[in-house]
């Protein structure tokens, strides 16, 4: 019998290790298959809820925020391509000079929720910042990603003209803020097991197949009287 499992994966749209870690959790996913099922739901994180308009330059932004070097920065990226390469995820990190807000595009994929796209829209929106270069916090650019997967553009604008989802944002942010979720991408397996950062697909594969393992041993619940 497959076994179905809860999985929040909470991320930000401008983290690259996000979409690795998202890329090898589906392979994980496919590995298992017939075996365990996900039921999967991205949860809204900002990196830098308090970042301006125009953004910031990258390389000036992780020097600040990590105390980086130049040099660290470039094996850094160096890193994050190649382990993007391993599991099928184009990075064009030498052209992804700034890094802005992302609320807007959380507040989409929460729409997107709604209908079942939200994987779609998130992979595109990964695809439009990390390999098309262009800015999360920008409408045309978000509405672009929209397009691309094929959903309803003039909803997509409607809400980004409004205040619409933001407050279910805030308050999904608050909450997994307040279970302790620092840095991500977090992976949170039945809201209990989590697993840290953009980990190879054999780290998500033995993690699930573990888990599916203790359900299998766990106790069966008394009968009700």
């Amino acid at each position: 019998m497959t076994k179905q499992l809860r999985i929040d994966f909470v991320s930000d749209v401008s983290c690259p290790w996000c979409a690795i870690g998202l890329k090898s959790l589906e392979q994980a996913l496919e590995r298992v298959d017939g075996e365990i099922a996900a039921d999967l739901h991205f949860q809204p994180f900002e990196l830098n809820p308090d970042m301006g308009p125009d953004g910031q330059d990258i390389v000036e932004h992780i020097t600040e925020k990590y105390g980086a070097t130049a040099e660290q920065q470039a094996n850094s990226r160096e890193m994050i391509r190649q382990r993007g390469s391993d599991v099928g995820f184009v990075f064009e990190m030498e052209r992804r000079g700034r890094i802005y807000n992302t609320f807007d595009a959380h507040r989409l994929l929460a729409w997107a929720e709604e209908s079942g796209r939200q994987r779609d829209l998130k992979m595109a929106l990964f695809e439009a910042y990390f390999t098309h270069c262009e800015d999360p916090s920008n409408h045309d650019a978000l509405l672009r990603a929209v397009e691309r997967i094929g959903m309803d553009v003039e909803t997509a604008a409607r809400i980004l003209q409004s205040a619409d989802y933001a407050d279910e944002v805030r308050e999904r942010e608050k909450f997994f803020q307040r279970a302790g979720i620092q840095s991500v991408p977090a992976v949170i397996i039945n809201q209990r097991h989590l697993i840290s950062g953009g980990q190879p697909p054999e780290v998500f594969e033995q993690a699930l197949r573990d888990i599916s393992a203790k359900l299998d041993a766990a106790p069966a619940e008394p009968a009700q009287q």
